[in-house]
């Protein structure tokens, strides 16, 4: 959509409340919004063992039995990077220094995606326009109906069985297929506007896509062959796509979340008050999930302060549930892992009716 859309600020006394509080948090505290030592260490560690895994599946070669577990850990390896390093560097909230952030940003490159359309897609307008039809391409999933707005097809019905399949090959579409379409379009879907594609993203483009390919197709096919390769890429590809999809759709695509439709190109609601009522934490009592996701499982205080390196977020939390109780602003949260993916299908079975 060709769209400018607008929210209602008005009088928004509960967003100028949130912010001086977190502004006062970090000033109180000395501490900087972005990442701190802990997240370099983090860094390293999913660097390091991205390395090691690859190097062993590659040079070493062990028993096929020990290499699909490698294979299956090299996906969580993959979206751990994505979720802790890229995301964050994404938004310029990893280090304080702007060069480390665009540099690591571009590990999402290296994992086969473009950080260019990334940014597009998800900073600008995922984050602005969260679960609104037409303005948010993320909720936009071929063979699939999640908002109330969007047509219901014969093979909707089926949505709930089918959509683990979906999740599981996103990645390897992603990486092989969908930014190719927009690169070539240069549209992020096909109603949206063109936008500018400067040439030296293009070039990053092409070069980081070979790089890419060659790491992960060419050299395993030189060192392990055709096969192995083709069973190692689609096992890292399968756990890696359903990490990456399932995070994000137990963060919008629950039952306690709002799916918006635009009224005169208006929303009738504060920015931040519309990133509480679509979007959704769950099991933030989880220091593991916590740690491999990169904090994403407080999506609610990542969508309201995305500048906020993800280690901050816990404290955030604090902030952002005792501002929503004195406002009496809803705020969305499941307790474990398992129930936001309840919910979640229950929003697909609701979805193909």
């Amino acid at each position: 959509m060709n769209t400018v859309v607008k929210f209602n600020n008005v009088n928004a006394l509960f967003s100028k409340s949130l912010k001086q509080k977190v502004n006062n948090y970090f000033q109180e505290e000395s501490i900087n919004k972005t990442g701190n030592g802990l997240l370099i260490v983090k860094a390293i560690i999913l660097l390091s063992s991205l390395f090691l895994i690859y190097s062993i599946l590659i040079f070493v070669q062990p028993h096929w039995i020990v290499s699909v577990v490698l294979c299956l850990l090299l996906g969580v390896n993959l979206a751990a990077i994505g979720f802790n390093i890229m995301h964050d560097a994404g938004h310029n909230s990893f280090s304080e220094n702007k060069a480390i952030n665009t540099i690591l940003s571009y590990s999402l490159n290296l994992l086969g995606g473009n950080i260019f359309l990334w940014k597009l897609k998800h900073n600008i307008a995922h984050h602005t326009y969260t679960n609104i039809d037409g303005e948010d391409h993320d909720i936009e999933i071929k063979f699939m109906r999640i908002h109330h707005d969007q047509p219901l097809k014969e093979h909707h019905r089926y949505q709930h069985l089918y959509f683990i399949f979906l999740y599981s090959i996103s990645y390897l579409a992603w990486i092989f297929y969908q930014d190719y379409e927009k690169y070539f379009r240069q549209r992020l879907s096909i109603s949206s506007e063109k936008f500018n594609f400067p040439i030296n993203e293009r070039i990053i483009f092409w070069i980081s896509k070979i790089i890419h390919f060659t790491l992960f197709v060419v050299i395993p096919i030189i060192f392990v062959g055709w096969i192995p390769t083709l069973v190692g890429l689609c096992l890292t590809s399968i756990v890696c796509g359903i990490c990456l999809a399932t995070v994000f759709q137990l963060a919008h695509v629950v039952d306690e979340t709002e799916f918006k439709t635009l009224v005169d190109e208006r929303v009738e609601a504060q920015w931040m008050i519309h990133q509480l009522q679509s979007t959704a934490n769950f099991a933030t009592d989880s220091p593991v999930l916590t740690w491999l996701l990169g904090g994403l499982n407080f999506q609610v205080e990542h969508h309201l302060f995305p500048k906020v390196s993800h280690i901050h977020y816990p404290k955030i939390n604090e902030i952002v549930k005792a501002t929503c109780l004195e406002y009496n602003v809803k705020y969305n949260e499941y307790p474990t892992f398992y129930a936001a993916f309840q919910s979640h299908i229950k929003v697909i079975k609701a979805m193909s009716k």
